[in-house]
C-alpha cells in the first residue's frame, strides 16, 4: 500500500491525537488546555487554523472520541461509517496544495475550516484510504494488558501487536521470561 508524505502525516496525527485521551481516570488528560492543544498542532506542523480556543479544545476533544471508535471498530463497515460521519460532518473540500516545501498533495479541509474540522478531513480521509484499500485491521490498539493505546500497523506481514515494541513489547517479554525462569526454578 503506497503512503504517501501527507497521508502518513494525517496518520501519526489521527494516533497521537486517539492517544491524548485519558485512558481510565487516573491517566492525566493529554490535552488538558489550549496551550497543548497548540502545541499538538505546532508538533503535526497543522497549517491554517487560526487561532486557537476553548471552544476549540472541546471540539477536538469529540473528534478524538469518534476516531478512537475507528480504532476500535468491529469491521470495514463500522469504520467506513464512523468515518463517513466525520469526513462530512467537517465539510470536505478537497483541493491541491505545494505548501511548505512539499511537493503538490491534497488538503481535504475547508479553507478557514476549525482545526476539529480540519483534523476530522485530513485525517478521516487517511483512515478511509485503509478500509478502500481493505486494510482496516490495521487501525489497532495496543495489546498490553495496561495499554490501549492506537497505532497503524505498518510492517509487511501486518503483525505489529504494540504501539511500541520498545516498551509495552518488551515489557510484556521481560515477565514473560521472568515467569518461565521463576517456573523452572521453582
Amino acid at each position: 500500500m503506497l503512503i504517501t508524505h501527507d497521508t502518513r502525516c494525517a496518520l501519526d496525527a489521527v494516533v497521537d491525537l486517539v492517544n491524548t485521551a485519558p485512558e481510565d481516570d487516573g491517566t492525566p488528560e493529554g490535552l488538558p488546555d489550549v496551550a497543548a492543544l497548540k502545541e499538538f498542532v505546532r508538533k503535526h506542523e497543522i497549517s491554517d487554523v487560526g487561532v486557537l480556543s476553548e471552544f476549540d479544545l472541546s471540539a477536538v476533544r469529540k473528534v478524538r472520541g469518534r476516531f478512537a471508535a475507528v480504532f476500535s471498530a468491529p469491521d470495514a463497515r463500522a469504520a467506513a461509517s464512523l468515518i463517513n460521519e466525520l469526513v462530512a460532518a467537517a465539510g470536505t473540500t478537497p483541493q491541491l496544495t505545494d505548501h511548505g516545501g512539499y511537493d503538490w498533495h491534497v488538503h481535504y479541509f475547508a479553507p478557514g475550516a476549525s482545526v476539529a474540522d480540519h483534523l476530522a478531513a485530513d485525517c478521516g480521509m487517511a483512515l478511509a484510504f485503509f478500509v478502500v484499500a481493505g486494510e482496516q485491521e490495521r487501525l489497532r490498539r495496543c495489546e498490553a494488558p495496561d495499554c490501549r493505546h492506537a497505532f497503524v500497523d505498518l510492517s509487511r506481514n501486518r503483525s505489529r501487536r504494540y504501539c511500541d515494541s520498545r516498551t509495552c513489547g518488551n515489557r510484556l517479554h521481560v515477565a514473560a521470561y521472568r515467569a518461565r525462569r521463576k517456573e523452572a526454578a521453582g
